[in-house]
Order: C-alpha cells, then structure tokens, then sequence
C-alpha cells in the first residue's frame, strides 16, 4: 500500500504560567440549526412507516475552531445525525478546506448517531422504503447540509479569541454491553452487579475559557447508542440532553458531543423520554464533575493526519446470487440485491474493499485523538487506550459511517454487529477477518508518526 500521511504540525515552548502574556490558542465555538424544515422519513429504525410527525428538541450542527499562534487551524464539527455517507462527507470537508485553506486532516466531522434524526444521503438507505416525495426531501436536505456545516464554521472562525484548553476524564455508568446481557433483564442485572460484557465508561472533557476565564467551549464523548427514543419526533436523544443540561449550567458556552466507540452499547433501560432525559443529565453531570476539580491544561501545539486505508470485504457473491436474493421475502435482503444489482449494472463490479478513514490529532503533550469510521466496537476504544497509553480518546462514527467495524472477536461471534447488519448498510459482504489489525494497525502507525513530531 503507497502510505502518504498528511501532515499539519506546530510546536511551541511555553516559557511562562501567565496565560495573557503567552503564545496561546485562539478557539471558536458555533451552533446552526438543521433540524428539517419538512417533516420527512426518520433514520436509524427500519420498522418506522412514517416520516417524523414531531419535534422533541432541535438538531445542531456544532462546530469548534481552533487556531495555532502561528495562524493554522484545526476543525471538529459536531451533528445530531445518525450518520453521513462518503459523498457528503467529501463535499463539506471541500468547502471548508476551499474557504480556510485547511489540510483534510486539519477536519473533523463526527455524529452523535442519534435514532431521531431524518435519513441522510445514502447512509442506511437500503433500509429504508419510501415514496418519490420523500425520496426527493432526503435528496434536497442532504444536497443542504455541507453549507449548513460551512455555516457552523464560519461562525466558529469568526469568534475566534484567544483561550486556555483544559482537560479531564470522568465518568458515567449508563452504558451496556448489549451482546452479553438481554435488555428485559438489565434492571436486575444492574442492582445485582452482574452486567456482563466489555465498556467503555470514560467521559473524555476538553474546556474552553477565554481570556476573562469564562467558559466558551465544552467538548465531551462517550461511548453508547443513541438509541433511547424511537418514536416519531425530532431528537438529539440522551446526547442532546447532555447538551442542553450543560448550556443551561453554562451560559454562553457550546456544548459539543462525540461518539466512542458504542456501536454495540446500548443505554438501558429505554424507550422512555424520561429516561432519555435522566442519562442526558448523568452525561452532563458527569462531565460538570471534571469542570469542578483542577483540570490539566493543554498546550498550544499541535500535529494531526488522515489517512483513507483500503479495509478489504470477505469474498463478494456472485451476480447471481444477489439476483437470488433479490427475490427474497426479506425485505431488506431483497432490498439490498436489487440495489447491488443496479451498481453492478451501471458499474460492471462490485467493489471488494472500501476506503476506511482514519484520523488522529495531537492536541498539546496529553491528548491523542483517534477518529474512525462506522459504528465501531468496545473493544478498539479498549485496545487502543491499553496499547498507546493514556491520554488516548477514541471517536467513533467520524467522517464516513458506512457500516458497523466489528473488533476480530465480534466479527467470530458474528451477529448484528459481526456481520448481520451489512444488508442494512447495503454493503455486499462482511469484512474481512484482518479488519481489527489493519484498523489498529494504522492507528498505531499515524500516533507513533505524531508523537515522534
């Protein structure tokens, strides 16, 4: 494989405490709304036969900038969506890239992978059956979203002001194994201490003051489904109460969330707006405890990479086994097929890997931030913060949520997770059974390149 890193870097020594006096960060923080204007067809949930017919809170596209002494800067980008597709993916990193002058690893786009958002370009498309009319509404807000997302940006760069960068860790415990502990007896596993399975329970916080030490910015993460609403109303779930809680705490500062690596952690028990609301708040407070106690400050430095590696497919059936399929009862294996087979027809192949993003940035001496693609497993943001060291936060569904990326046990196991949920993602086969190690792999890798800078 031709490795080509790009690279942003900036190193400073930092001769004095005083935080006016000295080289610093300049950041700006930014929220546009994106909830739909239409009510149109909801994402996340296969069985709804509906569009969305409410709204609980609105939906925010979230931006942070922050900008070196020397001028160059760095882009996250927050969304209350399940997930984006490549495509739209390249066309808002272009924007932003054309109009900053940015590196594409200098941006990052990340989702909360809310269940109450609407559908999004051709994200989990095959799981979905709509009309023309809806069909032409997800077109339209997607084909909006990128100058959305250029707005929040906009927004952010034109607040920049100097600040001091502050960072934590804490805790909250909602979060369960979904594979290992059946959801009706949660509540008895819970009080008994006999929740099985691997979490991941940190609440990684990065503070943002400004120069007067009022709070501008809080940025936090976590690894858990959005999954605790699925009925028919516009909502950020449990992330976008977290946010809310803490803009209300914090008046004047944004709130942005980022997803870990939850893609089999549910929050349980669900199904309710008020538990919705409750582990909204645990999150909040959570993170409110870290603000509360002396936080490690971050030095303005920085290094950051990007790298789209080839993640290979187990062996891809034949045409004429999807033209089989296509006449399945299953609606969504049918559904998938005949999708399959219009590509194969327009584009003679399916393809046999696809190009996985993998980002990290290095934010001062004591943060690595590792940002990957899909509905990522437990066991990567495990592995990794174990085998790097500490100061390792892991986001998931960044860039490009494309499938679920099952760790080289779950992908054993199989199920959901391991391989059942591709038909919904429309890809023709499960990964390949190096998929864990190539990710890592290349983790290691782009954070070894960093920290050597």
């Amino acid at each position: 494989m031709k490795r080509c890193y790009l690279l942003t870097v900036i190193l400073l020594c930092i001769c004095s405490p005083a935080f006016a006096a000295d080289p610093t960060w300049k950041g700006g923080f930014a929220a546009v709304n994106i909830t739909p204007p239409q009510f149109m067809w909801m994402s996340g949930y296969g069985g709804r036969t509906a569009p969305a017919d409410g709204k609980e809170t609105d939906l925010w596209a979230k931006a942070m900038a922050l900008q070196t002494p020397d001028g160059r800067n760095l882009v996250l980008v927050t969304l209350d969506l399940v997930g984006i597709d490549r495509d739209l993916s390249i066309a808002a990193c272009k924007q932003i890239m054309t109009k900053y002058k940015l590196p594409r690893e200098g941006i990052v786009l990340s989702v909360s992978h809310t269940h109450c958002g609407p559908v999004v370009g051709t994200n989990l498309r095959s799981m979905y059956f709509f009309d023309d009319a809806q069909a032409k509404l997800v077109d339209d807000y997607t084909a909006k979203l990128p100058g959305l997302i250029l707005k929040a940006v906009d927004e952010a760069m034109t607040h920049l002001e100097p600040i001091k960068l502050t960072l934590g860790v804490g805790t909250a415990g909602f979060a369960v194994n979904r594979r290992t502990n059946k959801e009706t007896d949660v509540p008895a596993l819970k009080a008994k201490g006999e929740l099985k399975g691997p979490v991941d329970h940190d609440v990684p916080v990065l503070a943002a003051h400004d120069s007067k030490g009022r709070l501008k910015g809080i940025i936090f993460g976590y690894a858990c489904h959005a999954t605790v609403m699925a009925y028919q109303k516009w909502s950020g779930d449990y992330p976008g109460f977290a946010m809310i809680e803490l803009e209300k705490a914090h008046p004047g500062a944004v709130a942005l969330f980022w997803a870990g690596c939850g893609a089999d952690q549910n929050p349980l028990p669900r199904r309710s707006v008020e538990l919705a609301k409750d582990y909204g708040k645990q999150l909040a407070a959570a993170v409110d405890t870290v603000l509360t106690k002396p936080m490690n400050t971050v030095s303005p430095e920085s290094a950051a990479t990007y790298l789209e590696i080839e993640l290979p497919l187990s062996e891809v059936p034949s045409r004429e086994a999807f033209v089989k399929e296509s006449m399945s009862a299953d609606k969504y294996v049918a559904g998938r097929a005949k999708m399959l087979l219009k590509k194969i027809e327009t584009g003679g192949k399916l393809p046999e890997s696809y190009p996985y993003p993998v980002q990290a940035w290095q934010l001062g001496k004591d943060i690595t931030l590792v940002t990957l693609g899909g509905e990522v497993v437990v066991d990567y943001s495990l592995r990794l913060k174990k085998e790097l060291g500490a100061g390792v936060w892991v986001m998931g569904y960044a860039n490009d949520v494309m499938a679920y990326i099952p760790s080289a046990r779950v992908l054993k196991e199989g199920g959901y997770e391991g391989g059942g949920s591709m038909v919904y993602y429309g890809l023709p086969a499960v990964w390949g059974s190096k998929v864990e190690e190539l990710v890592v792999g290349e983790v290691a890798k782009q954070v070894k390149h960093l920290r050597g800078k």
